[in-house]
């Protein structure tokens, strides 16, 4: 079962730390895994690091995990 306050707990991570993501992204995969996407910009590796740490830490997330786009 899909946690309805998933989506917060993900941008409240950025919330936290005054980011404003430029897009957030949620939609079902066909077995109910809820898919979060979050894009933002101009912040550090380490910073991002810490950030999905942090989102990694919430009982409901399965997996988190961040990459660069060039």
């Amino acid at each position: 079962m899909v946690d309805p306050g998933a989506i917060a707990r993900v941008v409240e991570r950025f919330q936290n730390l005054n980011i404003v993501p430029r897009r957030v992204i949620a939609e079902f995969s066909s077995n109910d895994i809820l898919h979060i996407e979050v894009d933002v910009c101009g912040l550090p590796d380490e910073q991002l690091r810490l950030i999905v740490g942090k989102i990694r830490q919430a009982p409901c997330i399965v997996n988190a995990y961040w990459h660069r786009l060039d």
